[in-house]
């Protein structure tokens, strides 16, 4: 366990002038309020805290940020409150500690939800005082360390899944790639142990062949440089498991296939001594046409600089290599945290503010949002961008995520923009609403007054900016379609029972059945009933319930009152009041244990996808009902699978041999042969759920010279 006096000694290194005192106070209150609680690893929970504000330490931050990192959960796991934080530390402190506190106390309908505002929260503060989310990675990555002493396989998953989807990529937004890396492959080992510990086999498989390989590389860089009176260091390194998984699965390529497994960085003193040596790395192997970048003329967002180029090497291999000065590799390795300067407590310099402006886009992106699902999920989209910078007419620089169109172009200028955008013109020629941007090009936006947006721009848009302007408009659209609908259709109910509906929809009766739905108005009734959420003989029923069935009704309407849950027999559990028709979406076809979500359809029930459907996610927020899977249920659902291989004879009798042994059967079959004799066999298979379908491929997978095993939607 890291002491006091290591990180009081790492501050001293750095910052001579520190305020030592603050730290001690704030280390002897924490050790003081954590007295006799323990982890679950068994240490005293103060070893936390400490190791927290020792990587904060790492990060060179000032003695506020590491003091707050000491204090960070005080509030939330002791007696001690944000008053009594401020009034021993000061505003500053409390700040901080109350941005990072989570929101476990509060209730919230749903652990999604509490998750979700968790990270609204933070998302907030950071916008604020960036030192938040510093603490807060300091925070996961030492718990990402001590993962392993979580008794739940299911909690240490789904702690893994968030880290990855949320904390990885704020720390690359933030340039801060050790931590991001740290963060990435210990997610991956939680997430995947198997293709963890496989890759971790290929790569340990000839270490010593590798490390021979980069020492020869290094040696022929540095000797080249030094005729070329180029003073460098030259390092080799190999890249995370979760990086080279990720290759292998977005590209199709088999471990031998990945190229950059090892990367090789030059580090020199100047800017001009990088473009220098550029040439002499250009001079020496050949580059690769469109695999050269140049991050020191146009830097990342997040402050990164570098030149990349990819050569062919001197064993006729791909070689990828990194070019940068020292001041580059610091920033490379601690990103926002090697510009971060405070001047009247927490301001940033302006170059470093307007650098990291993202953030405040990205509270305002989700400013709009309440729906949990749909907040982590544009969360998400803003997190992983892989930019593009285009220009104005007027030659101002807006930046896009890769694969945004003109019409995400349009709103990021303005809201009406895009709304009654028409057309665009790229470098003065028409293109299409759904052309890609590429980076350089000049956008202009061609508009219409009177004209709205269309709903199949959500096929091609990327921005969040942009997906939520187009679902406002069409939630707007819709409302008042369902709001006409249903008035319609209680007048025509009403009518059969000789009740006039456009009287009654005035009257506090009908007010108090809204309520006993839980809608807060009439109009909120009117347009459930036009969504199909809720039938006009519902509503008629609770008007004038028949005298027979007084004690049966109202138990129903309290039972309605709850919005029970009612088993249809599908092997899907829905949220609502009556037996409804329920279908799996083809697209992604849904099997137990797959996180799922429904939407009501005219017609056609409840169709269910998997939450991370492209398909779901272009749905209408409005229809969307709350549905899980029937832990009861004994029927088998199908799963689409792909096995890559070798063509050997008596594969395919392998193949349908392991999936028999393990209780799955074989639908269908297709198997096509490529030009290289590899095999792509396509299975659609008939499972009880996905830890089911888990064992098949894990089977599989042991298969002689199958290659890979993948589920596919």
């Amino acid at each position: 366990m890291i002491r006091i006096s290591d990180i009081i000694d790492k501050i001293t290194a750095y910052n001579p002038e520190a305020d030592l005192q603050l730290i001690d106070r704030a280390y002897i209150y924490s050790a003081k309020v954590h007295d006799g609680q323990v982890r679950l690893s068994g240490e005293p929970y103060l070893s936390h805290p400490l190791e927290v504000a020792g990587i904060l330490a790492d990060m060179r931050l000032d003695e506020v940020s590491v003091a707050a990192g000491l204090l960070h959960d005080v509030v939330e796991d002791t007696h001690a409150t944000e008053q009594e934080i401020e009034e021993m530390f000061g505003p500053e402190i409390r700040h901080i500690v109350s941005g990072v506190t989570k929101l476990s106390k509060l209730p919230f309908s749903s652990a999604q939800a509490r998750e979700a505002e968790s990270i609204r929260k933070m998302i907030l503060a950071m916008a604020d005082d960036i030192r938040v989310i510093m603490i807060k990675l300091a925070d996961r990555l030492h718990n990402m360390r001590t993962l392993q002493y979580h008794r739940s396989g299911a909690k240490r998953r789904k702690i893994a899944q968030e880290t990855l989807d949320i904390y990885a990529p704020i720390a690359a937004r933030l340039g801060i790639y050790w931590i991001k890396n740290e963060l990435e492959s210990t997610s991956f080992r939680y997430l995947m142990p198997e293709e963890y510990t496989r890759i971790e086999a290929l790569v340990a498989k000839d270490r010593q062949e590798r490390e021979s390989y980069i020492e020869t590389v290094k040696r022929i860089i540095r000797q080249k440089m030094e005729e070329n009176n180029l003073q460098c260091q030259v390092l080799g390194r190999y890249k995370n498991f979760y990086s080279i998984y990720q290759k292998m699965v977005k590209q199709n390529l088999a471990f031998e296939d990945v190229y950059d497994i090892i990367a090789f960085r030059i580090i020199l003193d100047t800017i001009p001594h990088c473009y220098e040596a550029l040439g002499v790395v250009h001079s020496l192997w050949k580059p690769i046409a469109k695999k050269f970048k140049d991050y020191i003329g146009m830097p990342k967002p997040n402050m990164y600089q570098s030149l990349h180029t990819t050569v062919i090497g001197p064993f006729g291999e791909r070689v990828e290599i990194q070019i940068r000065t020292r001041e580059m590799d610091r920033v490379a390795e601690s990103g926002i945290a090697a510009h971060w300067s405070y001047k009247e407590g927490r301001t940033a310099d302006p170059k470093t503010a307007a650098t990291f402006a993202w953030i405040q886009q990205l509270v305002e992106n989700q400013a709009n949002f309440r729906d949990p699902k749909e907040f982590l999920e544009n969360v998400r989209i803003d997190l992983f961008p892989d930019e593009v910078y285009v220009f104005s007419p007027k030659g101002d620089i807006k930046t896009l995520p890769k694969g945004a169109t003109p019409v995400d172009f349009a709103y990021q200028i303005h809201s009406e923009v895009g709304n009654q955008c028409v057309g665009a013109k790229v470098n003065g020629r028409m293109v299409p609403l759904k052309y890609e941007l590429q980076t350089g090009e000049i956008v202009e936006i061609i508009t219409q007054k009177g004209h709205h947006p269309s709903k199949d721009w959500l096929n091609f848009v990327k921005t969040v900016k942009a997906r939520s302007r187009i679902r406002q408009w069409i939630k707007i659209q819709e409302k008042e379609r369902s709001h006409t609908l249903g008035r319609e259709m209680c007048e025509k109910a009403f009518r059969k029972y000789r009740l006039n509906f456009n009287t009654l929809a005035k009257s506090e009766q009908m007010e108090k059945v809204a309520q006993g739905f839980g809608f807060k108005s009439v109009d909120d009734l009117i347009i459930s009933i036009g969504y199909g959420k809720i039938t006009p003989l519902q509503v008629v029923r609770r008007i004038m319930p028949k005298p027979e069935d007084a004690e049966q009704e109202s138990l129903l309407n309290r039972l309605m009152g709850r919005m029970r849950k009612k088993k249809t027999g599908s092997g899907v559990v829905v949220k609502g009041v009556d037996d409804i028709l329920i279908r799996f979406g083809k697209c992604c076809q849904p099997v137990p244990g797959d996180p799922i979500v429904g939407y009501i359809t005219r017609g056609y029930g409840v169709a269910v996808h998997r939450t991370n459907c492209v398909n779901a996610l272009k749905m209408n927020p409005e229809r969307q009902i709350e549905v899980e899977w029937d832990l009861d249920t004994e029927e088998q659902f199908p799963a689409k699978i792909v096995i890559r291989s070798l063509d050997r004879v008596g594969l395919l009798a392998d193949v349908a041999s392991i999936i028999s042994k393990h209780g799955a059967n074989i639908l269908s079959a297709k198997t096509e042969t490529q030009a290289d004799r590899t095999v792509e066999s396509r299975f659609t298979l008939s499972v009880n759920d996905i830890d089911h379908l888990n064992r098949v491929l894990s089977g599989l997978k042991k298969v002689r010279h199958v290659l890979d095993v993948y589920r596919i939607s």
